[in-house]
């Protein structure tokens, strides 16, 4: 699975980051990014799909999950 960021979204409310520190990062700003090119490796697809329902933007979209 994959996951992107919408920037025009983001807050920098920072949950994602929190909530997945593998998976996403902060800017110099403060705003959420993607660590990487977005691959999510199995074993963290649950702390990234946690991350993507707790951000109040929805600017998270996750590509190619299994469940």
């Amino acid at each position: 699975m994959k996951v992107q960021i919408d920037s025009e979204r983001c807050h920098g409310h920072g949950r994602c980051y929190d909530l997945a520190p593998d998976t996403f990062g902060e800017d110099d700003e403060g705003y959420g990014s993607i660590l990487g090119d977005g691959s999510v490796s199995p074993g963290k697809e649950p702390d990234a799909r946690l991350a993507a329902a707790n951000c109040p933007e929805r600017a998270i979209a996750i590509e190619g999950a299994t469940r």
